[in-house]
């Protein structure tokens, strides 16, 4: 694979991951669930364990970078099976991710072009992400770094015209502080809705650990590396906590609009509700067009990292051998097709989002993110362990993560409480709710089944410190 990746790509990408439609449209859900205190508190809670991961990853990838990131910690450094079942699930997450971007992307669409064909708008849009991965991952580089430029733009904008209409200089009359003592503002709903929107968070958040899995083609990922992972935590909580503060000042959390927010139903987004009242007539139109830039940003990274995991498990033979082949210009090509095949058949079981084997496929994938970070938080916590068994020194590290073992430990709890959590409510009342259950919780046996067979098949066994392979960069 090739090294083409400069800083500002490796920068980009993480923050085009972490930033989506779950900053410009589900913000205002939780708000409205748990209040401006209770959803900054949520969202702060799990940056900090989303600070913790991505340092974990970035001492694993700065002395190991490669495509398969987590999925080869896990194998060298904990117990193969464990490497088989998170790159699988890592895999079919994104995948599935594409075809729920090409149902978001129709609608957006639609918002302009009503009548335009479902299935047009999702072959140009299977085109259009095709063809900025299949040329380099440089041409991927490049492209994200313009759709996340352009998120970051419009968040920049909104928390400067946010914080003049909270000064009284836009929009007209200042609220002042009287939305954060509103009713039960600005603590609602107790723990119970805490928890709620600690998965709302960890969903909005997921995504930054692409940056690892680039590791494996970044120019200088020793350097890179750590220098993209320094600054993107303040950066991404910066937006989400700034967001939040802003919208809490101008938006009461009892204001009903905050619970249509929709990819569908643009016009009730926080952002555009803010820009209307700040006489931007044109706001939704401008949210939808961000919007659209989201949705491509978020196709583009699906398909990328997807393809370089399914490369990463075929050269470990986890997966087919032909997936492991390189075009000339570094380009996992039979990976890159397959995963955009699969996107395809996905977005055809449904009837823009209402298909039954879609739904199905979508919670299957829903919980994949948090199973990955708990798998980051145990290949670092072992790798720590392996390092300094195997007679290292820390400072041989080229970048440390801070506060070991506090941190692993911290990310590993947090994530079995997001995941067993993860809908709570179908246990609780007179008769416990099967079939939520089953459809929450699809994504967790399905991993289960992974690691399991995998491991009563190829008899692997947990790795001791002792014993992992320690070794460096793999060419």
């Amino acid at each position: 694979m090739q090294r083409s990746l400069k800083p500002r790509h490796m920068v980009m990408i993480s923050i085009g991951g972490a930033i989506g439609t779950g900053l410009f449209v589900a913000t205002g859900s939780s708000l409205s669930t748990a209040g401006p205190g209770g959803a900054i508190v949520a969202y702060g809670i799990i940056g900090i364990m989303v600070y913790f991961l991505m340092t974990s990853l970035g001492e694993m990838a700065t002395h190991l970078p490669v495509a398969g990131s987590f999925e080869t910690y896990a194998t060298r450094y904990v117990d193969s099976a464990l490497g088989f079942a998170l790159g699988w699930n890592y895999w079919y997450n994104w995948a599935i991710t594409v075809a729920c971007e090409l149902v978001a992307g129709v609608i957006v669409i639609k918002f302009w072009l009503p009548d335009a064909s479902e299935l047009l708008i999702c072959v140009l849009f299977l085109a259009l992400l095709f063809g900025l991965n299949y040329y380099s991952a440089r041409s991927y580089g490049e492209s994200e770094f313009w759709f996340a430029g352009i998120k970051v733009v419009t968040i920049i904008i909104f928390l400067v015209v946010g914080i003049l209409m909270i000064l009284g200089v836009l929009g007209g009359h200042s609220p002042g502080f009287s939305n954060w003592t509103l009713q039960d503002a600005p603590f609602v709903g107790g723990w119970a809705s805490l928890v709620n929107i600690f998965m709302v968070a960890g969903f909005s958040f997921g995504g930054v650990e692409i940056v690892a899995v680039a590791a494996g083609e970044s120019e200088d990922p020793k350097k890179n590396v750590p220098k993209a992972i320094k600054t993107i935590f303040w950066r991404i909580m910066l937006f989400y906590v700034g967001a939040i503060i802003v919208i809490g000042f101008l938006l009461p959390y009892t204001d009903p609009n905050l619970l249509k927010g929709d990819i569908d139903n643009v016009a009730v987004s926080p952002f555009t509700l803010i820009f209307e009242r700040a006489g931007l007539a044109a706001a939704a139109s401008v949210m939808n067009a961000v919007i659209l830039t989201s949705i491509l940003s978020c196709g583009n990274s699906s398909l990328y990292v997807s393809s370089r995991m399914l490369y990463a498990l075929a050269r470990e033979g986890k997966a087919p051998k032909i997936f492991s082949r390189l075009n000339k210009r570094g380009v996992p090509v039979i990976s890159l097709l397959a995963t955009t095949a699969i996107g395809a058949v996905c977005f055809l079981t449904t009837k823009i989002g209402e298909g039954t084997v879609y739904a199905w496929l979508v919670n299957a994938a829903g919980l994949a993110g948090f199973i990955t970070w708990f798998g980051i938080a145990i290949c670092h916590y072992k790798f720590r362990k392996a390092f300094l068994a195997q007679g290292h020194d820390l400072s041989e590290l080229q970048f440390k993560a801070k506060f070991y073992p506090f941190g692993p430990i911290f990310a590993m709890a947090l994530c079995i409480i997001v995941i067993l959590g993860q809908n709570y409510a179908a246990f609780l009342g007179g008769t416990i709710d099967w079939k939520g259950i089953l459809v929450s919780y699809i994504g967790l046996p399905l991993f289960l089944i992974l690691y399991v067979a995998y491991k009563i098949i190829k008899k692997t066994k947990i790795i001791k410190p002792e014993d992992a392979d320690l070794s460096g960069v793999e060419e």
